[in-house]
């Protein structure tokens, strides 16, 4: 749980977003079948901008990063 805990924290959601940038970066300059790359950078720059985690839902925790977070938080 530790590592959903970093993805779903601020860190995280940077570290996701900076992945992607970086992803869709290499795709654009390498050229030929790298668009692949590119497009498939979208998706954790995506997560990482709109707060949602992908590995919610395989964990059984919702996809919302900020119900995520509150489903990892120990109860008051």
């Amino acid at each position: 749980m530790n590592v959903a805990a970093f993805l779903a924290g601020t860190t995280g959601r940077a570290v996701r977003a900076a992945a992607g940038i970086a992803m869709i970066a290499i795709g654009a300059t390498a050229g030929g079948a790298w668009w692949i790359l590119a497009a498939a950078g979208l998706l954790p720059l995506a997560a990482g901008v709109f707060d949602f985690c992908l590995i919610g839902p395989l964990m059984r925790m919702p996809l919302t990063g900020t119900a995520f977070r509150r489903r990892l938080a120990p109860p008051r």
